[in-house]
């Protein structure tokens, strides 16, 4: 079961930055009926799992547990979703905790270099700020801080309940009736602003590192976009998986990077289609050009018969082995009320990837892969290391 938020860091003030992460900390401090033992104890005395994350768009709160005991997994869900303390001393404690959170990431030079990507991507918007906020906000977080975001974003209009295992619809439906219908409605939230990407060449030295680490992306489809499958299977068909053109050309053909790979990452209202390398600085250009022939060849010929139906039954399977268990069609069916305000059964996505054609991958590689929406970000040991704008033509 979980209890989501349809609202995560992109809704925040940069005063704010990192408060709807430090509140899904919060909640597990303390509510006005469990102490944070009690939280624990509630659900480990039941065998079951107790977790929570906060992502760009979304928080979720959710539990797994024996199908006997969901009345009281839902009561400790809901507690935590609708009481929270927010004590200070409670809030100081865990001021500590996310610094060194923060401090764990940062020395981890991927998600070092993912921070580096969006924040000049998504330049001056929300979405290009870090989910868990920088040292300056945690710090400046007090209570009545907490407060008054909790109660504008935590409203009836935008809970949302998701289920999935052997339960009864309206054993569920009357659970959530009793627990959140005195839940005050707080009005609705101001439409928020599209963000716009930003091509940028950013380089940054960091002398500790081994490696030399380059995140290329550009702009892409919005996550209910009618054209995402086909945007599917060109990431799929470029780096997603071993037999892609990035991991046989750059990895296994000429041995230049451990771990290659391409990810979408789609959004309400936009999205990026992005490639990550590791390798050392010696041979980081020739990763680049790798790359950027990769991305010529597809705008510029179909994508075989053979290859595309290998990339199709290559996303299929990732799509109906992602959800086999419970905790993944819980999570997907929230994902498709919060993005598409409807269900889309596995077939329905089977069939929308099936249709797809070569000519529709072509048609998105050269809508997407223009050098002048590349941006490129790299960081490393560079010294005097760099790549001009010239050098990403395809």
């Amino acid at each position: 079961m979980g209890i989501w938020i349809g609202t995560g860091s992109r809704r925040e003030t940069p005063d704010e930055n990192g408060i709807s992460h430090f509140i899904e900390h919060m909640v597990f401090k303390g509510t006005k009926n469990r102490s944070a033992e009690d939280i624990a104890r509630s659900v480990d005395s039941i065998g079951g799992g107790l977790d929570a994350f906060t992502s760009k768009e979304m928080v979720s709160y959710n539990t797994k547990v024996l199908d006997e005991h969901v009345p009281i997994a839902f009561d400790v869900l809901s507690d935590l979703v609708l009481n929270p303390l927010f004590r200070e001393e409670d809030i100081e404690k865990e001021k500590g905790v996310i610094l060194e959170e923060l401090k764990m990431e940062v020395d981890n030079p991927e998600y070092l270099l993912h921070e580096i990507f969006s924040s000049n991507f998504w330049k001056d918007h929300p979405l290009g700020k870090p989910i868990l906020g920088t040292k300056d906000t945690v710090q400046g977080f007090r209570r009545e801080k907490l407060s008054e975001y909790y109660s504008r974003i935590y409203s009836p209009g935008n809970i949302l309940i998701t289920a999935a295992g052997n339960l009864k619809h309206h054993h569920l439906v009357e659970l959530a009736r009793d627990t959140f219908e005195k839940l005050p409605v707080n009005g609705t939230l101001a439409p928020e602003r599209v963000p716009q990407p930003h091509a940028r060449l950013v380089f940054k030295n960091k002398t500790s590192l081994e490696q030399t680490h380059l995140y290329m992306g550009v702009p892409a489809y919005p996550m209910s976009h009618p054209d995402r499958f086909a945007c599917y299977l060109l990431s799929t068909v470029l780096g997603g998986g071993m037999s892609s053109r990035l991991f046989q050309n750059i990895r296994e053909k000429q041995g230049l990077a451990y771990a290659v790979y391409s990810e979408l990452s789609m959004y309400t209202d936009t999205g990026c289609m992005a490639i990550y390398a590791g390798t050392s600085v010696e041979t980081a250009g020739k990763v680049v050009d790798s790359i950027v022939h990769e991305l010529r060849e597809l705008k510029q010929n179909l994508v075989p018969a053979e290859e595309l139906r290998r990339a199709k039954d290559h996303l299929k399977g990732s799509f109906v082995l992602g959800l086999e268990s419970t905790s993944s069609r819980m999570g997907n069916l929230a994902r498709q009320e919060l993005y598409y305000k409807r269900f889309y059964t596995i077939d329905e996505m089977l069939e929308s990837i099936e249709r797809v054609t070569a000519s529709e991958v072509q048609r998105i590689a050269r809508e997407f892969f223009e050098p002048k929406h590349i941006t490129l970000a790299m960081l490393g040991n560079l010294g005097d290391f760099k790549i001009r704008r010239e050098d990403l033509n395809c």
